[in-house]
């Protein structure tokens, strides 16, 4: 089977309504979408097998075929010289900026770790270091195809701005997902406006006035609307034109097709090996990307979306799906089973604490799929995840990082000592 020839993606669909749309549209959101109401998320309509990856470490070539965005410029017109050489040249650029471009992360037993957390040794911890991709964390990931969509539209001269200059770039973030953006941007000399919350470390904050980012602190109001104001904020600034380039997927849907690479590269590793995962789970784009790929290349671990029991919208979410109908097709209900957390989201894992979370149908969808379920970490599990990481494996992950350990200990007493359970360390410490 030639490159050209293999399967990939073939649409887009909204699982909120239904609206079905071509994959050469370029489309962010669904159509049906408003700043009112964005209750709405574009999926990808694909196939990928047979499941036969190229032999390269960047991923995003390895991959390329079974990606949104390979499909998105062949539609626009591209050849396939010229998509390969958007992807690389993009590579290259972030390299100089990041020090290092994008190649596939390890995913190796963890022996001290499971030993530790007593499993047996045909079990235990697979540990996918996700620390040391581009920017520290698997965020990068989600934006790299977002910016490869952008420069694709541009090369094929079907840009809306045409030949007139590059409107900004937005994102709501508090640290890991601002960094990976700025570095992007930066890379290709694209102006990016970043809204992040009071909490934003002083590390962060440094670490985005050398990547020349546009930075607005976004305080909360007792008298403001629910939600993130960070969140609002940066939907203020799409609506005056700036593209969005975060990693919601109601916001763009890009940012779920160059985080489905994490699942493949656990597929290619551990084929049927691997019992459940564990994905730490704040807006859901991470784990609703992890759980569509593993899936989409027929492997079936049980998928668990880990939030902390500061702000758990997801497992909020999925008890109401039960009540009103089942945790299979929810989109319909949107407004029954997903709103933002009333009470101040507080946690350790700051980076997972979003009010909602925006891509719970498809983290719904895959825990379902797989017979998986949402964790709920206490605080307590949250502080020992992130000491039992430092303590076993040598990784420097932050405690957002390492929260997916945090439900496994929250849930130890139901894994078999000797099932092979996978937890994805993403986001180094600041």
């Amino acid at each position: 089977m030639s490159v050209v020839d293999r399967p990939g993606v073939t649409g887009m669909v909204c699982a909120a309504c239904g609206t079905e749309v071509a994959i050469g549209d370029g489309a962010l959101v669904c159509p049906a979408s408003t700043p009112e109401d964005r209750r709405h998320v574009l999926h990808f309509v694909d196939s990928v097998a047979p499941f036969r990856p190229l032999d390269a470490p960047n991923p995003f070539v390895a991959y390329r075929t079974y990606l949104a965005v390979d499909a998105y410029g062949a539609a626009i017109g591209l050849d396939d010289a010229r998509r390969l050489a958007v992807i690389e040249d993009l590579d290259d650029a972030v390299a100089r900026v990041a020090g290092t471009g994008f190649r596939r992360t390890p995913l190796v037993r963890a022996g001290h770790l499971s030993d530790a957390l007593g499993f047996a040794p045909a079990g235990g911890i697979w540990v996918k270091d996700e620390t040391r991709n581009v920017a520290g964390s698997h965020k990068a990931r989600h934006l790299f195809t977002e910016m490869v969509q952008l420069l694709m539209a541009e090369a094929a001269g079907t840009a809306r701005w045409g030949s007139g200059p590059r409107p900004r770039l937005a994102i709501a973030s508090c640290g890991n997902a601002a960094i990976a953006a700025s570095t992007i941007a930066r890379a290709v000399g694209w102006p990016i406006d970043v809204f992040v919350p009071p909490s934003a470390s002083p590390t962060v904050l440094t670490a985005l006035e050398s990547l020349r980012a546009s930075v607005t602190v976004c305080p909360r109001s007792e008298s403001g609307p629910p939600g993130d104001p960070c969140v609002l904020r940066f939907r203020g600034a799409v609506a005056a034109g700036a593209v969005p380039f975060g990693v919601q997927g109601t916001e763009n849907a890009w940012c779920r097709d160059g985080g489905r690479t994490l699942g493949w590269e656990i597929s290619d590793e551990m084929g049927h090996r691997a019992d459940r995962v564990f994905v730490q789970t704040g807006g859901g784009a991470f784990a609703a990307c992890v759980g569509a790929s593993l899936r989409s290349s027929g492997v079936h671990p049980m998928l668990h979306a880990v939030q902390a029991e500061g702000c758990a919208p997801l497992e909020r979410a999925w008890r109401r799906a039960i009540a009103t109908g089942g945790v299979g097709n929810v989109g319909a209900r949107w407004s029954e089973c997903m709103w933002p957390w009333e009470d101040e989201p507080v946690s350790l894992a700051d980076g997972i604490l979003d009010d909602e979370t925006y891509d719970w149908i498809g983290v719904l969808d895959a825990m379902a799929h797989t017979g998986g379920s949402p964790v709920v970490a206490s605080e307590a599990h949250i502080v020992e995840a992130n000491r039992l990481a430092h303590a076993h494996t040598g990784i420097d992950v932050s405690p957002t990082g390492s929260a997916g350990l945090a439900g496994v200990l929250a849930i130890r007493n139901r894994i078999a000592d000797a099932e092979r359970v996978v937890v994805i360390f993403s986001g180094v410490r600041r």
